[in-house]
């Protein structure tokens, strides 16, 4: 799996339909419309995203492993 910092994966996520609902310090949190499902995207500069983290935000957001490397 490839690291991937909050800000790119927040732009990947805004990509396939994710609306910025609001900020919350430097949690960026995400809905769509039709959806209950809430995304808290940790924006902390260019840091990587944790593996687990970022596993899970990928689960709920059903972006695959491919999606994220292309």
């Amino acid at each position: 799996m490839t690291s991937v910092s909050g800000r790119a994966f927040a732009r990947l996520i805004e990509q396939r339909g994710w609306i910025l609902l609001r900020v919350s310090g430097s949690h960026h949190i995400y809905g769509k419309p039709g959806s209950a499902i809430r995304l808290s995207v940790p924006i902390h500069g260019n840091t990587a995203l944790k593996t687990g983290l970022l596993r899970h935000l990928m689960k709920l957001a059903q972006i695959s492993d491919e999606d994220l490397n292309s």
